[in-house]
């Protein structure tokens, strides 16, 4: 499984209802869950992003489908980046020359 940061801010619908941030969050939880990912973490942060979400999905069309989805409803954007533990670098730098 492939691991996925996204870093996501709230559209102008998104903080409109903010109060029910917590519900969407377990409804993204049941959609990733359906899809056959998971979510590890979610957290809500002050700074540049509102709330970041860590996610292991199988593939990169899995993670493609839910973003979409999540997005089309209107209450957040993403930017995703895909992430590479320790252990899943070391055959990628020993491919270098």
């Amino acid at each position: 499984m492939a691991t996925y940061i996204s870093l996501i801010s709230f559209t102008d619908q998104g903080i409109r209802n903010v109060k029910q941030s917590p519900e969407r969050a377990q409804a993204f939880r049941d959609m990733a869950e359906k899809a056959g990912a998971s979510v590890k973490a979610i957290y809500w942060t002050l700074g540049n992003y509102d709330i970041v979400v860590i996610t292991e999905v199988p593939d990169d069309e899995t993670a493609m489908a839910l973003l979409l989805t999540t997005g089309s409803i209107g209450n957040i954007r993403t930017q995703t980046l895909k992430g590479f533990s320790a252990e899943e670098m070391a055959p990628i730098l020993a491919k270098l020359p």
